[in-house]
């Protein structure tokens, strides 16, 4: 093109430029470069063997979307056995590319969202199973409630056990006062903590209104089944369980000593993350709404009487609770991890909630002073097994059952447990297993011998007489000093 506005005619240009005089007419003619004239490739090299079978494989890909290429390719194997080969699996899986990519189904579209500082707050419950941690060698099946700032990513979480609003409710406040604020709103899950599940799905529960409340948030919840709404916690689930995986690789083990420990240990892994986060938090933090004066109580509460079996009924489970307050109402406040008994305005008594519901917690203490006076009605106690404490415990009731009558085994047992509620159940644990382990038989006597310290021998002090004319030594200098 440059040669033609040079040279006086076309062929001397072509000349110069090596290239045909036709050629030279055809690229000046068309007024475009050789790469905009040459042929997109289009056509296929090689014979397509899927042509004649294609219209059935449609068919089946429009009528079922998610059949895989591998299941139609076996399809097809099986009703034309030898005709195709299994090299020509990876030509089929191109062939149903292409085509759910031109022809198939649209696919769900995905917006990335802008967030505003201290805007948003979302939170939701994530089970932590697949982590395997342990607590002195025993599997801790728990959930952890999880909070974070979708703009700066800042984020905290809480050990819980169940989905409840208690367990949500301690785990928000925890989060805001660790963050010293609050966002504008707060969105979660379709949670039966927050949400009315059966009767109104569109409307909050009163409690977690009041919640909200109580820190001036909107709240906000997704749709039902479309847990990508809440896309910014969900993916964290996964990446804090990935940081907690990678540090209990380093650390070189799951098992802690205590719940403490590993609170501990989940507290710093979250202070870890966040100190990479302290610039966007910084530019948050001047939106966030002020904390009230005080957080909400994150407990419910209720009113029960304590039944003729000393028993108390709280969300579907049965709780054991001192004999005094049979036929009484006692308030109890239901925390996320226990319950409180309260009577008269004083708290009488903790027990650890349980998980679920249909379930019970029997503590031999509190029933084994009427049980010692009534020991036939041990043998058929609906809740008898919860009155071995230990193994060891249930292997002397069978020792016991082997060599006296049942009446006096049953007496004889609840005599031993006497003794534990009075003392030490570890001690008496210890005892019984010496005397198991000894073949002998487990009587409250033999208990009480073993747990008889041994009488230490009597030490003679002798104190020599003080000579009394020390006393007038010291007065004598003391008059000295005076004068």
């Amino acid at each position: 093109m440059t040669l033609l506005n040079q040279e006086a005619t076309l062929s001397t240009a072509a000349a110069k430029a090596g290239m045909d005089e036709r050629t030279a007419r055809k690229y000046r003619r068309l007024g475009k470069l050789p790469s905009e004239v040459r042929r997109l490739h289009d056509w296929q090299t090689r014979p397509d063997p899927f042509a004649e079978v294609w219209d059935d494989v449609r068919a089946k890909l429009e009528a079922t979307p998610g059949l895989q290429a591998q299941t139609l390719f076996a399809d097809l194997q099986r009703r034309q056995p030898g005709r195709f080969q299994d090299g020509q699996l990876r030509t089929l899986q191109r062939r149903v590319k292409r085509w759910r990519a031109l022809a198939g189904r649209p696919k769900e579209v995905f917006f990335e969202q802008r967030y505003e500082p201290g805007a948003l707050g979302q939170s939701d419950f994530t089970y932590m199973t697949a982590l395997e941690i342990r607590i002195q060698g025993q599997p801790f099946d728990h959930l952890l409630y999880h909070f974070v700032l979708p703009y700066s990513n800042w984020e905290w979480g809480t050990v819980c056990f169940t989905e409840s609003f208690e367990s949500l409710s301690a785990g928000l406040q925890m989060a805001l006062w660790k963050l010293g604020g609050a966002p504008h709103a707060h969105r979660t899950d379709r949670l039966s903590a927050a949400v009315h599940q059966e009767i109104h799905p569109e409307v909050f529960t009163r409690r977690y209104q009041a919640l909200l409340a109580h820190y001036r948030m909107d709240g906000r919840r997704i749709q039902a089944s479309q847990p990508h709404e809440n896309g910014d916690i969900e993916q964290r689930h996964h990446r804090i369980k990935e940081a907690i995986d990678q540090a209990l690789l380093l650390g070189g083990s799951r098992d802690f000593a205590t719940r403490q420990a590993y609170e501990a240990f989940l507290e710093q892994t979250f202070e870890t993350l966040n100190a990479g986060r302290r610039t966007r938090l910084q530019e948050e933090l001047p939106h966030l709404r002020r904390l009230p004066q005080g957080r909400q109580d994150a407990w419910k509460r209720v009113d029960v009487r304590v039944t003729g079996g000393s028993l108390i009924r709280v969300a579907g489970n049965r709780y054991s609770v001192d004999s005094r307050l049979i036929g009484e109402r006692v308030q109890v406040r239901v925390c996320a991890d226990e319950l409180q008994v309260w009577y008269a305005q004083r708290h009488v008594e903790t027990v650890p909630r349980l998980r679920g519901s249909g379930t019970h917690r029997i503590q031999y203490r509190h029933i084994i002073d009427w049980l010692v006076r009534k020991p036939g009605a041990f043998e058929h106690y609906r809740y008898r097994d919860e009155l071995f404490p230990t193994t060891q415990f249930r292997m002397a009731y069978d020792a016991l059952r082997q060599t006296v009558t049942l009446a006096r085994a049953s007496h004889a047992y609840l005599q031993i447990l006497h003794l534990a509620a009075q003392g030490s159940e570890a001690a008496v644990d210890t005892a019984l297993g010496h005397l198991l382990r000894a073949g002998a038989v487990p009587t409250v006597e033999a208990v009480k011998a073993h747990l008889a310290p041994d009488t230490p021998p009597v030490l003679e002090v002798e104190i020599p007489a003080v000579a009394l004319t020390a006393y007038d030594q010291l007065l004598e200098a003391v008059e000295e000093g005076a004068w």
